[in-house]
C-alpha cells in the first residue's frame, strides 16, 4: 500500500507536500479499508491531526491546496482540518459529495463545541474513532452468554454520534456496544 501511496502522491505529503518520513495514514473510520481510506502524510501533520487544540496555522496553509485533490480521502482530511480551524472562507469553497461529507462528518468534526458529544472513559480521557481501550470490569453482554472479561483490550473503537456513553468495538469476533464509565484509554 506504501508504494502505492508513494506513486499517487509522487512521494510527497499529500497534505503539506513534505518530503521526509512520510507514513501511511487511515482515515477513520474506516468501511472497507484499503488504498480509498488512506493518505500518505508527514509527521507534523499526523501529529496535528490526532491532537485536536495544538494545530500551527501556518502548517495548515496548505490546505489550500489539498482541499482540491482528486483523491476522496485527502478531501475528508482537508475538510476536518479545515473545520476544525474554524476556516469558514475555503471550507465555503469546497464541494464533497453527499457520502464524502458524512464520512469526513463521522468524527464530530465541524459541529458546534454546544452539539458535538465528547465520549470520556473511566478517567475523564476522551476517547475518539480508531482509539484502543481496555475493559476495567467484567461485562455481561446482553442478549448472549458471552462475558467480556476485565483486561481485554478493545482495538479500533467507533463512536456513538448520539450517546456519549456509547462506543462500538469488537471482543472475541463479535462486535458489542460498551458503556464508556467501564474502559481506560490505552
Amino acid at each position: 500500500m506504501e508504494r502505492t501511496l508513494n506513486k499517487r502522491s509522487g512521494s510527497q505529503c499529500e497534505l503539506c507536500a513534505a518530503t521526509e518520513n512520510l507514513k501511511v495514514y487511515t482515515v477513520l473510520p474506516t468501511k472497507k479499508g484499503g488504498i480509498d481510506e488512506n493518505i500518505l502524510v508527514c509527521p507534523t501533520c499526523i501529529d496535528q491531526i490526532e491532537n485536536p487544540g495544538h494545530e500551527d496555522q501556518n502548517h495548515w496553509r496548505c490546505l489550500n491546496e489539498s482541499m482540491w485533490s482528486e483523491h476522496i480521502p485527502v478531501q475528508v482530511v482537508s475538510w476536518r482540518m479545515l473545520s476544525r480551524l474554524r476556516n469558514n472562507e475555503l471550507l465555503e469553497m469546497m464541494y464533497l459529495d453527499e457520502d464524502t461529507l458524512a464520512w469526513a462528518q463521522a468524527t464530530g468534526e465541524g459541529e458546534d463545541d454546544e452539539n458535538k458529544v465528547i465520549h470520556r472513559d473511566s478517567n475523564g480521557v476522551i476517547l475518539a474513532t480508531g482509539d484502543s481501550v481496555v475493559l476495567i470490569k467484567d461485562l455481561k453482554v446482553k442478549g448472549s452468554s458471552m462475558v467480556a472479561k476485565q483486561g481485554t483490550a478493545v482495538r479500533n473503537i467507533r463512536l456513538d454520534h448520539e450517546n456519549a456513553e456509547y462506543i462500538e468495538g469488537r471482543v472475541d469476533g463479535q462486535t458489542i456496544v460498551i458503556i464508556t464509565q467501564y474502559v481506560k484509554k490505552i
